[in-house]
């Protein structure tokens, strides 16, 4: 918790001026017993209605004033909490974007999208009441206190043992119900991702008739989640059981003692009423703090949540070379590369070694699963090798910043994923003063202009969530259509072509060659019709290359690469 408010400094004259509103809200609630005594000592047992009326009005605006302090006290304390989420989210926000993919998949999206929303919103909670609470609850039980053993000090001794009782009840309480936070905000995760997952593939979910299934899967983390929920909130509850026990029995004592007294004449009616109500503000303040103690395992747990993502450092770091001092050649060299997933027990990658020129397109082919995507994701660093160096124009990738070397890149994933918005906001994510003509030279080339001059809106086409109002094939070329818009120096295609009929992807091709000029092109690949014409062609079979050369000196040299031929031409082709 410490952790989290050190990182975003909250306003010294906001705590300030909220303190000195609370103080003036609780001095004006501790003044009105004591007039209220007043009242009824020398107003009621006199029959002094002047007395009476006069203290009623006095009593009456001091409730307005505590009523309005208090009013702008709530205020302050919930845009302070306010101010202070909404900067700690947008630095989540940005934390999170500068993790690498190694970080990502170590949390997770559901634990992310927790911790940034629901944790946060816990801490937020929990500083509302802090501010609020935890600074008047104090001054008013101190006061209540003192004006308790000042009106009446024989009945307040009756908070001698009330006080440490509750504390004791409350802390024992607190204690337990601390151990199940962390294990609450865990399992939370776990049920997230589950729904995000069933979202994400509600139709391969349907396609395959796996509701039922599905919706077992979920129902038995929920019913996990549940019953861990189930134990800590039996825990809890037992708070405003125990409360109310102490202040029945506390408010019973302090009327029975009391009622002695005014009985023997050591004290007077009005004290009494007095000094039940100070007892009373006691007791509450107490309670209140107990509430505001109750929250904290709940924050404390969701402020360390949010603290490991502000305190975790991408693996990718900075280098210091600026991009502009290097040669412009576009050169992209992998020197005895090895790679491994975090996490995994075998490399996915074993000592690939290659160059890739600028003005050439060098594709990569083989199997599924071989390692063929993760060499593309070596060069824009979302991953580092373990061994070995990824070289840019013969500098090691490490040695630019992230953002300059990114820059130079124009990178299709193999996912091709879009964002909610228009056709236009999603070209300008290449290139964000991207201009009509571009848009139309970028969907020309991708040959996606033709189903986009088809809408009615044209590039101001609504574009669904993920582009899910568009087809696979649409959605590939709108992908290949924002990395054109960006116009890198070195173009990645990670089987970006398998969604597009023959002749589509014929045409894209050739609308590519011609277009790229002298980027470098490297282009991740099924189909061997997709790859015929490159000037290098790389075949990854278990994470090495197997065979390297054009399509006809592969035919005649690579045994794996002509039985693929094979298979997807026929022998007939070949």
């Amino acid at each position: 918790m410490k952790t989290i408010f050190s990182r975003i400094k909250l306003k010294g004259s906001h705590i300030l001026l909220l303190s000195a509103l609370i103080l003036a809200s609780a001095v004006a609630e501790m003044m009105l017993p004591s007039l209220l005594a007043q009242m009824i000592n020398d107003g009621v047992a006199h029959s002094a209605n002047g007395s009476i009326l006069t203290l009623a009005a006095v009593m009456a605006g001091i409730t307005a004033l505590a009523c309005t302090v208090s009013f702008l006290s709530v205020r302050i304390a919930s845009r302070i909490s306010t101010d202070f989420s909404a900067r700690l989210r947008e630095e989540v926000f940005t934390k999170v974007q500068s993790f690498s993919a190694a970080e990502l998949d170590r949390f997770g999206t559901a634990s992310l999208v927790t911790r940034s929303t629901s944790d946060i919103a816990n801490v937020q909670n929990f500083l509302t009441m802090l501010l609020r609470i935890g600074i008047l609850a104090p001054m008013m039980a101190v006061a209540g206190l003192v004006f308790s053993a000042a009106t009446g000090g024989q009945v307040s001794s009756v908070l001698n043992v009330a006080i440490p009782v509750l504390l004791l009840g409350c802390g024992v309480i607190v204690l337990l119900a601390s151990r199940y936070s962390v294990l609450l905000r865990k399992k939370l995760d776990k049920l997230n991702q589950l729904f995000l997952e069933s979202l994400e593939g509600v139709r391969v979910i349907r396609a395959f008739n796996r509701q039922t299934a599905e919706s077992r899967r979920f129902d038995g983390a929920n019913a996990d989640y549940t019953s861990t929920a189930m134990r800590s909130g039996r825990i809890t509850s037992l708070l405003m059981p125990v409360i109310n026990v102490i202040f029945g029995v506390t408010t019973a004592a302090v009327l029975g003692l009391g009622a002695h007294y005014v009985e023997t004449g050591a004290m007077e009616v009005g004290s009494l009423v007095a000094n039940s109500q100070y007892i009373s503000m006691v007791l509450m303040s107490v309670m209140m703090l107990a509430l505001v103690i109750m929250m904290f395992p709940t924050a404390n747990a969701c402020a360390g949540r949010i603290a490991q993502v502000l305190e975790t450092d991408s693996c990718i770091r900075d280098g210091s070379f600026p991009a502009k001092n290097r040669p412009l050649r576009s050169t992209v060299e992998f020197r005895h590369v090895t790679f491994s997933y975090p996490g995994a027990q075998e490399p996915v990658l074993k000592d690939i070694s290659f160059e890739a020129h600028p003005g050439e397109v060098t594709a990569i082919i083989g199997g599924t699963g071989r390692g063929k995507s993760s060499i593309l994701k070596l060069i824009p660093r979302l991953y580092d090798p373990l061994f070995g160096e990824v070289l840019i124009d013969g500098i090691d990738a490490k040695e630019y910043t992230v953002n300059e070397l990114r820059s130079l890149i124009g990178y299709v994933p193999q996912k091709n994923i879009l964002f909610s918005g228009d056709i236009a906001s999603n070209l300008n994510f290449g290139n964000q003063f991207g201009t009509e003509q571009e848009w139309s030279e970028a969907t020309r080339i991708a040959c996606a202009e033709e189903f986009i001059l088809k809408k009615a809106d044209t590039y101001h086409a609504p574009i669904a969530q993920g582009g899910t109002n568009l087809s696979g094939g649409q959605r590939q070329r709108m992908a290949i259509a924002r990395a054109i818009m960006k116009k890198p120096e070195i173009y990645l295609f990670d089987d970006s072509f398998s969604a597009l009929d023959m002749k589509t992807d014929q045409m894209l091709r050739k609308n590519l060659k011609a277009a790229m000029g002298d980027a470098t092109v490297i282009m991740v690949a099924q189909r061997i019709s997709t790859v015929l014409d490159a000037d290098r062609i790389l075949v990854v079979d278990d994470g090495t290359i197997v065979g390297q050369g054009t399509h006809t000196e592969l035919m005649a040299t690579c045994p794996l690469y002509r039985e693929i031929a094979q298979i997807q031409l026929g022998k007939e082709a070949i």
